[in-house]
């Protein structure tokens, strides 16, 4: 006798075969799109840096742009955008789209001084970028003309206290980290030195060779090649310890000054926003060009101790420097120029 299927039983039956057919169809679709996803990076990268070119800023990211070029496989293009105190590149890499295809080379200037003293400088220091990771320090060095009477930070000092605003010390303008650095070692110091602002440039370092200015508190970068070919002397420098090119320059917690701690510094940050993975790669990246002994040696050419850091350990040291420098621009009452 022939056997009579259930009706409601055959239409489960092809329910359940479209489901099978449509989840198959899916899977053949889905699986090599997912294969062909593009992975980061896909085309150049900026690298903007808010200096222009030619100085040791420039130097360093050109230097960090070529190392990434190679780890990421793509070329990197350095994109100079100074002025206003390094806050129109900033601004720029802040407003840009969070893909990983804009990154920028924060400082001392970018990311802890400039936003205090500009009204509207484009952007939040802490809050419109992503650390990706620390490069290096560059120590302050306290310098004076060759000739100098000052042979230590004491003499200095000693003197400063005798006749107060007498003494003057140069930076490259009002807010600079130079003025800072001089203003921080003022504070420390307990003593009173009239600053002296110039324009950028090395005007102010002339003027030192030239014996019109008593002092200038520079970033070894800076100073090392005019101390290196006997310009001016180096009297202390804020290292934690002596540095190898200058064995016989003491520290400034050697020279009586421990509380005393500044350094210009260089970090790659990204937009905020920028997703996780992508900070990683860089951060990652970077991590293994700063184990390049070539760039080891090149960072060390132009005076930069290098440093990496993690992207927790650079947003934690951004936090404390942009703490540090307000405080001391509140208190001295410091107005960009």
């Amino acid at each position: 006798m022939p056997t009579t299927r259930n009706p409601r039983s055959r239409h489960l039956t092809l329910l359940r075969r479209s489901l099978l057919g449509a989840l198959a169809l899916a899977a053949t679709v889905s699986l090599p799109a997912l294969a062909q996803a593009p992975a980061y990076p896909t085309k150049p990268v900026v690298l903007i840096v808010p200096y222009p070119a030619g100085g040791a800023n420039d130097a360093v990211g050109r230097l960090i742009g070529q190392k990434l070029a190679e780890t990421l496989g793509q070329p990197v293009i350095v994109d100079n955008r100074p002025g206003a105190g390094t806050t129109i590149g900033a601004a720029i890499a802040a407003r840009a789209p969070a893909d990983g295809y804009t990154i920028v080379l924060g400082s001392l200037a970018s990311n802890a001084v400039s936003p205090h003293l500009i009204a509207s400088p484009g952007y939040d220091a802490l809050k419109d970028f992503a650390p990706i990771g620390l490069i290096g320090v560059a120590p302050i060095v306290a310098t004076v003309n060759k000739d100098s009477p000052y042979t230590s930070l004491k003499s200095l000092v000693d003197d400063a206290k005798k006749r107060p605003g007498d003494v003057m010390y140069g930076s490259a303008g009002n807010g600079s980290p130079l003025h800072l650095a001089g203003e921080l070692f003022s504070q420390t110091a307990g003593v009173t030195m009239t600053h002296v602002p110039y324009k950028g440039g090395n005007a102010h370092t002339m003027d030192l060779i030239g014996g019109r200015l008593a002092v200038i508190f520079d970033t070894t970068t800076a100073a090392m090649p005019m101390i290196k070919g006997d310009k001016i002397r180096a009297i202390a420098v804020s290292s934690p310890t002596r540095l190898p090119e200058l064995p016989n320059v003491p520290t400034f917690a050697e020279a009586g000054f421990p509380g005393f701690e500044v350094s210009g510094w260089y970090a790659l940050y990204a937009p905020a926003k920028t997703p996780a993975d992508i900070v990683a790669r860089l951060s990652a990246d970077l991590g293994k060009i700063m184990q390049m002994p070539d760039v080891d040696s090149k960072l060390k050419a132009l005076a930069v101790k290098p440093a990496y850091g993690s992207p927790q350990e650079l947003g934690a040291f951004t936090e404390a420097e942009f703490t540090k420098y307000g405080k001391v621009i509140k208190l001295a009452n410091i107005k960009a120029d």
